[in-house]
């Protein structure tokens, strides 16, 4: 192996500052969790049992034998979780994305759209698995028919969109916030007698996202209130309670957020405390950049598999 120009270096995991903090406070996360009520789901006790082994060889291995060289290596198991692994997560991501690229996502421009949410409406999609994906598919409806108005606009009739989505469940500081990264092309597909072929279109205008937002947004709470989901109570066991704890939020559980928008930025909307981004795109002249397209799958990859899904959408009519 070393005539290859490398070296195998297991990676030590119980070595982490994450692996200590999970292996130190379990116990104790366990116990509180079991006083407040119901307790932590299976599932989450088991990831994190599950990576306290990940990459240790007290807890299981395979002997590797190069035939050229004759070195032999131990390759420890790992846990293969989805929800506190870093490297299961990493390795999945990329394998995900790999396949997306290669088998999954034609070759044209794509453009990501990103939808967050207020406090209170995450809190109702997060208790509610079914409604989130509800909600999915309502934001969705409303991208592809802006796609075929617009298509229309420029000549293009019968034109089809199609997206790639993924949901998110938790921010970049653990913190309870579900969002939407959906690649969708910068385009239609149209059917023809040849078969299908993909129609470009111009990039969207600042005034076409902050419209989109309005219909989103409508459409999200009209589907909430129908649900009977508004307003959204506060938590019922240890799970929730967790839950409602790392939204961090100063409001009541029935009081719209008003907080001020970020500085505003290109294809970016705010809409009391909706917000959809549209910035993030790979244009017609890298439609062939195969690797620019993994980058934009890798990172909201990365975040989903602990914390979320990938939803497919090719296409919703």
């Amino acid at each position: 192996m070393e005539e290859r120009g490398w070296e195998y270096r297991r990676r030590q995991p119980e070595g982490t500052v994450l692996y200590e903090a999970v292996r130190e406070n379990l116990a104790t996360l366990l116990a509180e969790a079991g006083e407040l009520g119901r307790g932590l789901p299976r599932y989450v006790e088991r990831d994190f049992a599950r990576y306290l082994e990940c990459g240790v060889l007290a807890h299981g291995f395979a002997q590797v034998r190069c035939e050229s060289c004759k070195d032999e290596l131990l390759v420890a198991f790992s846990c293969k979780g989805r929800g506190v692994c870093p490297s299961c997560n990493a390795k999945r991501a990329q394998v995900t994305a790999v396949h997306l690229v290669e088998q999954v996502l034609p070759r044209v421009p794509y453009r990501q759209w990103t939808l967050s949410f207020p406090h209170r409406v995450r809190w109702v999609l997060r208790k509610d698995v079914r409604l989130l994906s509800d909600v999915l598919t309502a934001f969705l409806r409303a991208v592809f028919a802006q796609q075929r108005r617009r298509a229309r606009r420029q000549g293009i009739r019968h034109g089809q969109a199609g997206a790639v989505s993924f949901i998110q469940l938790f921010g970049s500081a653990l913190q309870v916030t579900p969002h939407f990264h959906s690649l969708v092309p910068d385009g239609v597909c149209v059917p023809g007698e040849g078969g299908v072929r993909f129609e470009a279109l111009p990039p969207p205008t600042q005034g076409e996202v902050e419209r989109l937002l309005r219909v989103v947004r409508h459409r999200v709470l009209r589907l909430l209130e129908k649900r009977g989901a508004l307003p959204a109570q506060g938590p019922e066991d240890a799970r929730q309670a967790y839950q409602a704890h790392s939204l961090q939020q100063r409001l009541r559980w029935t009081e719209v957020d008003v907080r001020l928008p970020p500085r505003k930025q290109p294809r970016c909307a705010f809409l009391e405390g909706f917000s959809l981004h549209a910035n993030t795109h790979l244009h017609a002249n890298h439609a062939n950049d195969r690797q620019g397209l993994g980058a934009l799958c890798i990172m909201p990859l990365f975040l989903e598999m602990g914390f979320g899904m990938a939803a497919p959408a090719w296409p919703i009519p």
